[in-house]
């Protein structure tokens, strides 16, 4: 591209911009986007040169999202850095995303599909209120109401997406386990079930039920959770009791869509997913 390599005082804009330091993902950011400075360009610029996206540079200029293999080394030919994106890009895929759960809402409240396997309670997408406010309370039994109150209104926020006007294509897979156990008492949980019920086969959505006879299989003990983005690439979201893990790199979320295929195609059809619910809404009946 005829730009010659820039040294270390050339990518610093007026010479006062240190690069972001604390983790090894916003180092690539601040020194991708500072490149691009150095060059006198405009994220318009180098999409329009590059036939690539503006949101997709800007979100990795931002540490929004981690720059997808291959794009390092094509970034490092056109600005003639020498290898030095793709040797950082090295170490910032092998780092855990530091705000993984943020970097997760934000994506999500994005996501063209949503796919999720959850093990041990309704996803968030579908509690009610008060099932969500018995779940958050068990979780935060010393926080107080008001505290209690704001992650409870945070929650519910996020099913906007669902009711929107252009909303993703939502599929769930519940095991056994979620329909189960009483969370928010029998009158809780029979009020959270039947809110399942119209939402088994919507065409917008759709529920399947994973049963206790299917025995072990490959995301026994934590939920998994499968985004498509704007662009059609995919992260997966793995989240156990305490801790979640954000995969970005595409070998791993293809790793975790065979398992979400294995999954779906081992749970029970919509008609037999519906009789099982209306099954579980009865005995909380009484």
């Amino acid at each position: 591209m005829g730009r010659r390599p820039r040294t270390a005082e050339d990518r610093r804009v007026n010479g006062t911009e240190r690069p972001d330091t604390s983790s090894a993902r916003k180092l690539y950011a601040t020194e991708l986007r500072l490149f691009r400075e150095a060059a006198g360009l405009t994220l318009v610029q180098v999409a329009e040169e590059l036939k690539c996206a503006k949101t997709k540079i800007g979100d990795i200029e931002s540490a929004r999202r981690l720059a997808p293999k291959g794009f390092s080394e094509e970034m490092d030919a056109y600005y003639e850095t020498t290898g030095v994106l793709t040797r950082m890009w090295e170490t910032a895929r092998r780092e855990a995303h530091p705000d993984k759960y943020d970097a997760f809402m934000r994506i999500e409240a994005e996501a063209r599909t949503i796919a999720e396997y959850a093990a041990l309670t309704i996803p968030g997408l579908l509690q009610t209120e008060t099932y969500a406010r018995s779940l958050i309370r068990a979780f935060n039994p010393t926080a107080s109401n008001e505290r209690i109150d704001d992650l409870v209104a945070g929650r519910l926020a996020r099913q906007e997406r669902l009711a929107g006007a252009n909303p993703p294509r939502y599929w769930v897979i519940l095991d056994e386990a979620t329909i189960r156990r009483p969370v928010g008492g029998h009158p809780g949980m029979h009020q959270q079930l039947e809110s399942l019920l119209p939402l088994v086969d919507s065409g917008q959505t759709t529920i399947q039920v994973l049963p206790f006879s299917h025995g072990p299989h490959p995301a026994l003990g934590g939920s998994l959770t499968l985004l498509t983005r704007t662009d059609w690439s995919k992260v997966a979201y793995l989240e156990y009791s305490n801790s979640g893990q954000l995969l970005e790199d595409p070998l791993e979320a293809d790793m975790r869509q065979q398992t979400y295929d294995h999954l779906r195609v081992n749970a029970l059809d919509r008609t037999r997913t519906a009789e099982m619910i209306i099954a579980a809404i009865r005995e909380f009946k009484q």
